[in-house]
């Protein structure tokens, strides 16, 4: 009793690797959902581990021990994942090549306009920081708006669509020129 006190005969911690995707385990990562970022991320950060598990060896052996059936349904279901995404790729690159990047002139009262840019949240940027540039770049306010129909958009002190314009299809290279667009958005006149 006295020796697992003093801690002679205990084990010392194991040092367990959480994955940097899926935080799980990453003889786990194949019941989180992210299967094939999860490999690469385990490939780059942990070389030797990826090759114990992922390797054909590996791979051969785990197959090897589970019935026939069995190996027809892993097989089944890794072509039913890989479909799925790829499927999810093609679809993902279909939204980012039919979304528009909307840069509207608004007029507030009499001769006094602000710029909204809307539609940089399908590219995956992050607006806060858009907004901040876009701030730095022409010298104004900038902030990021909840729009009405919902989602967000950036609000831009000054009527700044063309140099906005440039300015978009300079820096983000995510973003095809094909797909911004400049409107101008003028307030009705109340009938006298």
């Amino acid at each position: 009793m006295t020796d697992v006190a003093d801690g002679a005969s205990a084990s010392p911690a194991k040092q367990v690797i959480y994955c940097g995707i899926c935080s799980l385990p990453p003889e786990y990562c194949e019941f989180g959902g992210t299967t094939k970022k999860c490999e690469e991320w385990l490939q780059k950060n942990h070389p030797s581990m990826h090759e114990r598990l992922y390797s054909q060896d590996a791979i051969e052996a785990n197959l090897s021990t589970l019935s026939l059936d069995a190996q027809k349904r892993a097989a089944k279901d890794a072509e039913k994942k890989a479909a799925k995404a790829a499927s999810a790729a093609a679809k993902e690159e279909e939204r980012k090549a039919s979304s528009k990047v909307i840069i509207k002139r608004v007029e507030r009262n009499k001769r006094k306009y602000v710029t909204e840019v809307s539609g940089l949240e399908a590219f995956d940027l992050d607006l806060k920081k858009v907004a901040k540039d876009f701030g730095k770049k022409f010298a104004t306010g900038s902030s990021v708006t909840k729009v009405p129909g919902g989602g967000e958009a950036i609000t831009v002190q000054g009527d700044l669509s063309d140099g906005i314009y440039d300015y978009v299809t300079e820096n983000y290279e995510q973003i095809p020129e094909d797909n911004v667009e400049c409107v101008e958005d003028k307030k009705k006149k109340p009938a006298s």
